[in-house]
């Protein structure tokens, strides 16, 4: 499956510190799928990053425009 295909599993996420200092996305899908996965801060922050430019391009695509390049990495 590719990113931009539609899917019919359903999953809760949830996002939040560690007590270790790490930032945790947990997702938890339905047939008991359970998936924890731990970033430093700037990890973190380079995912909110590329969420927002994701959402920004989504938005461009459901207005009819063509969607905006993605960021390079640095």
């Amino acid at each position: 499956m590719g990113i931009d295909k539609q899917s019919d599993i359903a999953a809760n996420i949830q996002i939040g510190p560690t007590d270790q200092g790490m930032v945790r996305i947990y997702i938890e899908a339905d047939g008991g799928i359970e998936l924890p996965l731990d970033f430093d801060p700037e990890e973190a922050e380079e995912i909110a990053e590329e969420l927002r430019a994701a959402a920004e391009a989504a938005r461009d695509i459901g207005a009819g425009g063509k969607p905006k390049p993605k960021p390079k990495r640095r």
